[in-house]
């Protein structure tokens, strides 16, 4: 039960607020521990499929997004020489394009009102977990004991290599960029331009005021995780030079791209030990091409909620957690995973009937390339 149970969470992302807003609902008293000087407005687009927006709806924060996160009515996919479509996806569930920083104020703002207590400026650099509490370790050297502790403080997770000690990471030959760039008009649809070795996602946020980029090459070339290095966008327009006009267009008015190396972790083995519990990128780091990551914290954080309000005993609680989660986390990345090959299928006798095997779907059978993922989409952590 979470009644009065004092609960901290490592992490003021997605994942770390919502679960914060989560256990404080059912009478938690949380305080959340994040790094930055402030909440304030970084990163880029995020698509919301009904999987999240189920739990956003839940969390009683939906509607705030939803001012400024049109719902996408399609994806579109499309040639990257001649901007020909390939395969059109028309989406009937709630699907919204928003920008990362309006999920992070409406959840905020909701834990705000919630009562829960946030912390900035505090890095936790070691976790050192027993069986009722934990001492967190801070950047300046002083320690801290808490008791129970979420552990939502991404790939690079202090928690993650306590109880995931051998758990390493491999650069996957894949960097991305990632940018925003003024309006243009766009329907609210995402378009894949797909390319060989690369591929380029892009749709309209904020109403069309913004649009987003996310431009994915494979590369011998090593680059460094986490998507806030900064990168010459000399560079990314050189890598789609071969693109449409269309997409050349657009990059040509990109200013201050972010480029990460992608990085395939396992899904952690352990995700909790006494009075210490992963979520989010600390369990199970997603690379970006099925748009799980954000989704995937969402769900781990409801799910973590109502175990630890359902359940009197945390050990029991955890445990159920982990028991629901993780099957479905290793799946979800797994698909992830082989989707990048669907979009970067170089020029071929496969890739052309991979193709024309697409516009006929497109044409008479549309439904059944959308039922591939429906498992993903229609899954309800609140029901």
């Amino acid at each position: 039960m979470l009644i009065g149970k004092p609960i901290t969470v490592i992490g003021g992302g997605i994942g770390g607020l919502a679960v914060a807003l989560a256990c404080a609902q059912r009478g938690a008293s949380v305080t959340v521990l994040e790094q930055a000087a402030e909440i304030s407005e970084v990163g880029a687009g995020l698509q919301i499929s009904p999987n999240g927006w189920v739990v956003l709806e839940a969390l009683g924060v939906a509607d705030r997004i939803a001012e400024n996160a049109p719902r996408a009515t399609a994806v579109r996919l499309r040639d990257f020489r001649r901007g020909a479509e390939v395969f059109a996806m028309k989406l009937s569930g709630p699907f919204h394009l928003t920008h990362r920083a309006d999920l992070i104020d409406a959840l905020h703002g909701a834990c705000i009102e919630a009562g829960v207590t946030i912390r900035l400026g505090i890095q936790v650099t070691e976790v050192a977990v027993e069986d009722t509490e934990t001492t967190l370790t801070l950047a300046d050297g002083s320690p801290e004991t808490h008791g129970l502790t979420l552990a939502a403080d991404g790939i690079n997770s202090a928690a993650r290599r306590v109880l995931n000690p051998k758990s390493r990471a491999f650069f996957t030959g894949q960097v991305a960029w990632r940018a925003t760039l003024p309006g243009a008009d766009l329907p609210p649809e995402a378009h894949v331009f797909m390319g060989p070795g690369r591929h380029l996602v892009r749709y309209p946020l904020r109403g069309g005021a913004l649009t987003n980029i996310v431009a994915v090459e494979e590369r011998d070339s090593w680059a460094a995780e986490g998507w806030h290095h900064a990168d010459d966008p000399k560079n990314l327009r050189a890598a789609f030079t071969d693109f449409c006009p269309e997409i050349r267009d657009f990059l040509a008015d990109v200013e201050a791209p972010n480029l990460w190396g992608l990085y395939r972790h396992s899904v952690a083995s352990n995700w909790h030990s006494g009075a210490l519990a992963l979520l989010g990128d600390a369990a199970h780091p997603t690379l970006p091409f099925l748009a799980q990551g954000a989704n995937l914290a969402l769900e781990d954080a409801y799910t973590l909620a109502r175990f630890l309000g359902d359940e009197a005993d945390t050990s029991t609680a955890l445990a159920s957690y982990q028991a629901a989660r993780k099957p479905r986390a290793f799946k979800v990345i797994e698909a992830a995973n082989d989707n990048a090959t669907n979009y970067h299928l170089r020029p071929g006798p496969f890739r052309f009937a991979a193709h024309s095997a697409l516009r006929l779907a497109s044409r008479y059978a549309p439904h059944v390339v959308a039922n591939r993922y429906r498992w993903i989409h229609t899954y309800d952590v609140t029901r």
